[in-house]
Parts: structure tokens; C-alpha cells; sequence
């Protein structure tokens, strides 16, 4: 049996959308099961909606899942070029080839030509399509058209009768009559080849045993298999992959925003993902388990489990909604697995970007050290880890005072207490989480509060937040001084809110 040969055939019209990223990963993963190849292609022929970010956006996106190439763009290989656009040549002398054996023909007919006959076909209520009118010409009638410089498309000449039967790996067999087939163009009036003929000349080229691509072609497989039957080459093998909807369950996954009843967005690029705090590992079990299972049972599963247990009779071919849900839950569970260093090197770049710090310095943190666990715990996105952890570096900005005043509190009682707490903390000579513990909670029993009273108008003083990390390694983590100047601010605001009311009496 030959070497596995699979093929992630992308276009650069967009960014990688996640039903894309599905169909590279399953090639990928099939490639790496089998001990074959995973050969990456860019089908640039798409003039029109070619865009020149979108191809570095693809390389990024597949590296950062994990899904390294053995052949393509910037990784080289021995039947490139990787790049359809590269190749106009080869597809120029394959569609010569078929034209010159009778498999294909040259087709005359401008666009206002075509235009008429849809128009006709629309009055007369008939299927709308190419008539097949230049498929009939003479030799004579040819050289006519081509003496008034005419310009042609090459058209595959497909049976009229009988039918096309093909196996599908994931599907099973499946027919298509010829007669419902149409003649279609296989080389552009300017060269350039459509879908169809470089997707054929290439795999058979690339030596690509098995296509996984998404179920939306399966239509085109018909006219593949004439083309593979006229050439004389042996097919791979096919399999479909179903398609992916959206997370409500209606309708093919979208290529646009989407966003729920309650406002939120749903990411559809795997860019979005990245930007969002998601980990490539999360992704990557992820969209594994759209369509294929490990056993029914497990959702957490790393890569090399995938890879062993990885196989296309395994792929379910019924489509299958977004788990959106999941997928954030899944993200948790991978960020808290994740050592300490490993989580600060990941964070960091978010961080940066939040609070307009350099990454060397939060690297060199140790406050941020400090904290990290206590943050780890909390957070399902690498993006929320900032509004956890800002304070370090800006000081908090007490908009409500409400929220220094906890339920059955008077703003009295809170006043002596982050009053006291000052004293009490300026006076400490060991500034450890149980120093600091022993020296609030006596304070708290010797006030008659709650340890909550007391401990919650600190925290929102010293963080400007009623939800941060336990609130001793918070107050270790900032530090004596911030700490006491923090809580001096508050009682500040508090006497002027005070004297405020007051006044206006």
C-alpha cells in the first residue's frame, strides 16, 4: 500500500474560519495515525477574492493549532509548486491534453451569448445551463470562431448517458446520473483553471491517496471522476466530512459574526479564538470532537490520543451544531492544567496588551508570580486574567462607594475599620499572607465585625473590585505601602461623600 498522502487544499479569499481549521486537523491527524504525509496547498486561482493577509492569517493559524506541514509554502517539497497559481503551465498542457483526445472542448460563446440562452431557458421554463452548442461544432465552424480571435473556454465533455457511481469512506456509495451533469468549464478565457482541473491535476500530481474535505463538494465528485477516468488515473479515496452548523443547530456553520440572543459572539476565525484567550490545545480538542469521537465518553483527551485513536471510519456523517458551551468549560480545564511558568509565558502577551506594559517586565514579575495560582483557578479565557490582576499596576478607581459598604454595615463602622486596618498594617513588621490574616481577623473580633465586614471594604480599596484573589496574597502581592496609601484613599472618599451629605442637609 502507498504511503498516506492527505491534503489541506485552503483558498486565501478569508481568514481560517473553524469549519476549516476541522477539515485540516482530521487531514492532519489521519496523516500522523498513518505515519504519512500532510501536505498543505493554496488554491489562489480565485483572483477576484484573493486577499494577501488571508494566506499569512492560514500559515499562523495552522501553526498555532499545532498542524505542522511535511510539504508546502515555506516547508519546500518534491512536487510543488504549493501555490495553484504557480502552476498555470501544468494545467494549460492537462487541459491541451484533454482537447486533444476528445474528452474536452473548446467552448466559443461570449457572455452576452450565454446571457440570451439563460434568458431563453428561463421563458421556455428549462433547466438553466450550458446548452452543450460548441460541443458540436465542426473542425470548419472552429476555425471560423477562432479567425475572428474569439476568445475560449475549455469545457469537459461530459457523458450524456449512463451514470457515475463512487465510494465514499465516510458515506458509502453514492450515484449521480450523467444527464443531470453538467459541461463544465475546466480552463478560464485568461488561463487560469477552475476548481475542478487543478484540484484533479494536482492531487494526482501531489500523489494525494485520500481527500477529506468538507461535504459541500461531494457534488463535484462526479465530474472528478470523469476526469480522473479520461486522463486514465486512478482516484483516491473520498470522504466527506460533515458539515458543521451553527451553534443553534439551523443552518451550515456561518462565515460572518454570530452572536446569541443574549448579545454574545461566537467566533467564527480561528484568529478570533486566539485573540479571545482560547489555548491551541483547547482548539485542538476541540474540533476534534465535531464529527469524531475518541470513545463516546472522554472529552478531554491530549494530542497523541487523538493521533493513536484517530481513524476516517470513525467520522460520524451526520452534521453535527457548534458545542460553543464546551468549548469555553474545555478551555477552563486546559488553563488550569497548565504549570505555572508555562501559564505566565501565555498570559503575558495578553497582559501586555491590556495594560500597556512591556512582556519583559511582567515576565520578570513576581507579584505576578505570586498571584498566579489564585488566578489560574478562576478564569476560562486568557483575556479575563487582566481585570484579576490590573491593580498591581494601576490604582483603583472607586466609582460606586456603595460597594465599600457591605449589607447590614453603616458607612461608620466601615470608617473605623479601613481606619484601624491602617494602623494595624503600618505597624506590622512581617508582611506574609499570615501575618496579615492573624493581624485582620483580630481586628475584625476586637471591632465586633464580621470578618466579612471587614475584609471586603479592604479588598474593594485596595483592588477598586468586589471579586479578586483571596485577599491576603492580594494585599502581600501590592505591598505595604500601595496597600496603606489605597486604603487612606478610600477613608478619604468616604469623609468627603460624608461631608458631602452634610452640606447639602
Amino acid at each position: 500500500m502507498a504511503q498516506t498522502r492527505v491534503r489541506f487544499a485552503p483558498s486565501p479569499t478569508g481568514y481560517l474560519h473553524i469549519g476549516g481549521a476541522r477539515t485540516a486537523l482530521f487531514n492532519w491527524l489521519y496523516a500522523r495515525h498513518t505515519g504519512g504525509q500532510f501536505i498543505l496547498r493554496i488554491e489562489d486561482t480565485d483572483r477576484k477574492r484573493f486577499q494577501a493577509d488571508s494566506l499569512q492569517d492560514i500559515l499562523d493559524s495552522l501553526r498555532w493549532l499545532g498542524l505542522d506541514w511535511d510539504e508546502g509554502p515555506e516547508v519546500g517539497g518534491d512536487y510543488g509548486p504549493y501555490f495553484q497559481s504557480e502552476r498555470l503551465e501544468i494545467y494549460q498542457h492537462w487541459a491541451d491534453w484533454l482537447v486533444e483526445h476528445g474528452h474536452a472542448y473548446r467552448c466559443y460563446c461570449t457572455a452576452e451569448e450565454l446571457a440570451e440562452m439563460r434568458e431563453q431557458q428561463r421563458a421556455a421554463k428549462q433547466k438553466i445551463g450550458y446548452d452543450r452548442r460548441c460541443r458540436w461544432l465542426t473542425p470548419e465552424e472552429r476555425a471560423a470562431r477562432e479567425a475572428e480571435g474569439r476568445a475560449w473556454v475549455v469545457r469537459l465533455a461530459v457523458p450524456l448517458e449512463g451514470s457515475v457511481t463512487f465510494h465514499d469512506a465516510i458515506r458509502g456509495d453514492i450515484t449521480y446520473e450523467n444527464a443531470l451533469l453538467q459541461d463544465a468549464v475546466l480552463l478560464k478565457s485568461d488561463g487560469w483553471p477552475t476548481y475542478h482541473l487543478a484540484n484533479v491535476v494536482d492531487d494526482h500530481l501531489m500523489r494525494i491517496t485520500h481527500i477529506m474535505r468538507g461535504d459541500e463538494w461531494i457534488a463535484s465528485v462526479p465530474l472528478h471522476w470523469h476526469l480522473y477516468r479520461a486522463f486514465g488515473w486512478e482516484p483516491p479515496v473520498w470522504a466527506h466530512l460533515p458539515v458543521i452548523l451553527n451553534p443553534s443547530g439551523k443552518g451550515k456553520m456561518s462565515k460572518r459574526e454570530i452572536r446569541r440572543p443574549d448579545g454574545a459572539v461566537i467566533p467564527v476565525y480561528v484568529r478570533q479564538y486566539r485573540e479571545m484567550g482560547y489555548l491551541p490545545e483547547a482548539i485542538f480538542n476541540f474540533l476534534s470532537g465535531i464529527g469524531w469521537s475518541l470513545d463516546g465518553e472522554t472529552e478531554i483527551y491530549d494530542r497523541e490520543t487523538a493521533i493513536r485513536a484517530f481513524d476516517i471510519s470513525g467520522v460520524h456523517p451526520s452534521p453535527a451544531a457548534l458545542p460553543a458551551d464546551k468549548l469555553l468549560w474545555m478551555n477552563g480545564v486546559y488553563i488550569r492544567e497548565l504549570e505555572p511558568d508555562d501559564l505566565l509565558q501565555r498570559l503575558t502577551p495578553y497582559l501586555s496588551q491590556a495594560l500597556s506594559l512591556p512582556e519583559a517586565r511582567l515576565l520578570e514579575d513576581e507579584r505576578l508570580r505570586l498571584l498566579l495560582p489564585h488566578v489560574q483557578e478562576r478564569i476560562k479565557l486568557l483575556t479575563e486574567a487582566a481585570d484579576l490582576l490590573d491593580y498591581l499596576y494601576i490604582e483603583p478607581v472607586i466609582d460606586d462607594l456603595k460597594a465599600l459598604i457591605p449589607r447590614k454595615t453603616t458607612p461608620e463602622q466601615v470608617r473605623e475599620g479601613l481606619s484601624r486596618a491602617i494602623q494595624a498594617l503600618e505597624s506590622l513588621d512581617d508582611w506574609s499572607e499570615a501575618a496579615i490574616e492573624k493581624t485582620l481577623r483580630e481586628l475584625a473580633a476586637d471591632l465586633g465585625m464580621k470578618a466579612g465586614q471587614l475584609f471586603n471594604p479592604i479588598r474593594v480599596a485596595v483592588t477598586g473590585k468586589r471579586v479578586a484573589p483571596p485577599l491576603f496574597v492580594t494585599l502581600r502581592a501590592v505591598g505595604r505601602e500601595a496597600t496603606c496609601r489605597r486604603l487612606r484613599a478610600a477613608l478619604a472618599r468616604l469623609d468627603n461623600s460624608v461631608h458631602t451629605e452634610q452640606a447639602s442637609l
